[in-house]
């Protein structure tokens, strides 16, 4: 099974479906941002993801974005540290 690296952002409108969205990405990938994660999964794992986002956000009024990204070849300016 191959992994690969995806950037997953969103914008939901509504807080409770934000909630969901955020606890099942969460379970599965590294926040970057506020509703900006990095994700590492095969292309069955990302399907059963898209699935189950599918189910929760209304496509009418909300926007998840999944991009496919070559880490190696990212370029990184700076990495962020939690101090805590």
């Amino acid at each position: 099974m191959h992994l690969y690296d995806f950037i997953v952002s969103y914008d939901i409108s509504d807080t409770k479906r934000l909630v969901k969205i955020a606890k099942l990405m969460e379970k599965c990938a590294i926040r970057i941002q506020k509703s900006v994660f990095l994700l590492k999964a095969s292309n069955e794992e990302l399907s059963n993801l898209v699935a189950n986002i599918t189910e929760i956000i209304n496509e009418n009024s909300d926007d998840v974005r999944i991009y496919k990204v070559n880490i190696q070849k990212s370029l990184h300016l700076a990495m962020a540290t939690d101090l805590q």
